[in-house]
């Protein structure tokens, strides 16, 4: 990543974004389930591997907020982010275990200036999150909000 902060102009169709890695631990897992999603594949490797999930796995919550953080890393931590107007998909494909290494891309798939919000734009993005087999573990779009660099350009 660039020292430039990313406005709406720099967001093309088909830009990739490289997303993890990240490896996934045991403690995390439990951390996070217990605060959030306390079910026993969630909680306890014996009640994981007798579950379909095959071991002791991630919640789904935890896989996207996962994929938020990696989001953040890559591109928005560096950008002219507004928030975003929702999720439009969030699939959670595979398990995530502990022990894995996460790993993917966001590709932007369209950006348009918002007629009703002169000064931002919106870009839509698909994320794509595998494991260290090449398994889509995580499949998401949504769009996110940025202002323009003119907006940037006029700020005091």
């Amino acid at each position: 990543m660039s020292d430039q902060t990313l406005a709406f102009e720099d967001f093309h169709p088909d830009q990739v974004f490289i997303l993890g890695p990240k490896t996934v631990t045991a403690e995390e897992i439990i951390e996070f389930a217990r605060e959030f999603d306390p079910q026993p594949m969630h909680l306890d490797e014996t009640a994981g591997r007798d579950s379909i999930l095959g071991g002791l796995a991630a919640s789904g919550w935890h896989t996207s907020a996962m994929l938020m953080r990696m989001m953040t890393d890559s591109f928005l931590i560096n950008s002219l982010s507004q928030g975003a107007p929702g999720v439009d998909v969030m699939e959670w494909r595979k398990p995530v275990l502990a022990g894995d290494t996460l790993a993917g891309r966001s590709t932007v798939v369209d950006a348009r200036p918002l007629r009703s919000r002169p000064g931002i734009g919106i870009v839509k993005f698909r994320h794509e999150i595998e494991n260290q087999k090449g398994q889509i573990v995580c499949f998401s779009e949504n769009s996110i909000m940025f202002s323009t660099r003119q907006t940037l350009d006029k700020a005091p």
